[in-house]
């Protein structure tokens, strides 16, 4: 089983060439982020052409999260348990072919001097909270998305700059251990453990892209009874390089 992540900054802007990706590379699901429009909005007549069903949590403008499957997905929940009040999309929880599949676009958190930051953090421990119930049911589940964390220093190209940054803030890189010490594990590390400049994410300003200058903050988190049938796990950097692209590149995820 194939599964990918991509942060695709506005479906509607990067139709094409999620369509001709998805076209080349025929994932069993592709799980989006920011795709920065209403449910009702998504393009989803280009995608039945292409054989994959959708779900679909959107919001206007920002935000929004999407799960395309080649095989019909049951929805289980499309909001992130623990604020009742949080209008924000960013949460898709789905069960396709035995396993329990979470879509997460987690909050930027920047400014660190705003309400931006605290609500990262209250977000980060509710998907604690969740994950930690999945645990303990023994379901077979995995995370994947947009986590907006940079976990170590050779995931981001110049650590000390962005040591203030709420990507990169101790308090922030202390959540993302609390969650991963559930007994998650980084599928990517897991198979590239020395592997240095393993990019997902290139600003479009100063040149990034051309300077590789890059984060590593789209990742997959793996439960026990699934990190044994792991077999690869990549970084597809060629969309980045595409005329018009996301500033995210997919990451795919093999199972068997």
């Amino acid at each position: 089983m194939k599964i990918a992540i991509w942060n695709v900054n506005s479906i509607k802007a990067r139709l094409p060439i999620v369509t001709g990706w998805l076209q080349q590379n025929q994932p069993d699901i592709l799980m989006m982020q920011e795709i920065k429009c209403v449910s009702e909005a998504f393009p989803a007549a280009e995608f039945d052409t292409l054989g994959y069903r959708q779900l679909v949590a959107g919001q206007k403008t920002y935000n929004g999260v999407a799960i395309l499957s080649k095989e019909p997905a049951k929805l289980v929940m499309d909001t992130l348990p623990g604020d009742k009040d949080d209008p924000q999309a960013r949460y898709m929880e789905a069960e396709y072919n035995g396993i329990t599949a979470i879509n997460i676009y987690l909050p930027n958190g920047n400014p660190v001097d705003t309400e931006k930051f605290p609500y990262k953090h209250k977000w980060m421990r509710r998907l604690h909270a969740r994950l930690a119930a999945l645990l303990a049911e023994e379901k077979p589940f995995l995370v994947g998305g947009d986590f907006n964390v940079i976990p170590e220093a050779r995931d981001v190209y110049d650590a000390k700059a962005w040591e203030g940054d709420a990507l990169f803030h101790i308090k922030t890189r202390e959540l993302w251990r609390g969650i991963t010490n559930l007994g998650l594990t980084d599928a990517y590390r897991a198979l590239h453990p020395a592997q240095d400049r393993a990019f997902t994410f290139w600003d479009y300003q100063a040149g990034a892209w051309q300077r590789d200058n890059g984060l590593r903050i789209d990742h997959f988190l793996l439960s026990p009874e699934i990190i044994d049938r792991l077999q690869s796990c990549v970084i597809d950097r060629a969309p980045r390089g595409m005329e018009k692209a996301s500033d995210h590149t997919p990451v795919m995820l093999s199972i068997n």
